[in-house]
């Protein structure tokens, strides 16, 4: 499917704010991809695609899953919204044609991450955070700025504070979240400052 095909299906799929939020994962993963010297077609298809398996209810991503044969985990049967990472790679390779596998695992791992991320798993869980309609977050000047210094320790930020907005308001945690935070924790550890 042709770039330009692909932004008209999003833009009619997609709410007009989480649209919104996705041109801005575009050219936030576009501008750390000019930083850590990324491929920028990269960084543009997977900022993108990220959120391509949103726009449904949590019974039709259960649905998905089961008839894909995509395993659901504990904290996503408890909150099915965490499953439209995993849906989004499925439909970026099943519907999108998109058959390069750092851009299927950017999209997959971009809501938990997972310890030893690809540069470009890294630039689009950090672009998913920090891009410019985001300003709720904790941190978020902070972590912003740390982006484009020091990608390991911006994930490390944003897994410590997401893990600290689950756990206040009782959600469920997706525990490779915590795998996530506890493997940067311990690569960035001579350069936190905690």
């Amino acid at each position: 499917m042709e770039k330009k095909d692909i932004k008209k299906e999003l833009k009619e799929l997609l709410s007009k704010d989480r649209y919104k939020h996705t041109v801005g994962v575009r050219y936030t993963a576009m501008c750390l991809g000019m930083k850590y010297d990324v491929d920028l077609d990269l960084c543009e298809m997977a900022g993108l695609l990220h959120d391509c398996g949103k726009a449904m209810s949590d019974k039709e991503k259960i649905e998905i899953c089961k008839k894909a044969d995509i395993p659901i985990s504990e904290a996503e049967n408890k909150n099915p919204s965490l499953l439209h990472a995993k849906i989004g790679a499925y439909y970026a390779l099943y519907k999108y044609d998109i058959d390069n596998p750092y851009i299927i695992d950017a999209i997959r791992y971009h809501t938990t991450g997972r310890p030893n991320m690809s540069l470009l798993e890294k630039i689009i869980f950090v672009a998913d955070y920090i891009e410019p309609g985001r300003n709720m977050a904790p941190n978020l000047g902070v972590i912003r700025k740390i982006a484009f210094e020091d990608l390991d320790v911006a994930v490390f930020l944003i897994c410590r504070d997401t893990i600290d907005y689950v756990n206040e308001r009782g959600l469920y945690l997706d525990e490779m979240t915590v795998k996530t935070m506890e493997f940067y924790k311990e690569l960035c550890k001579d350069r936190l400052v905690l």
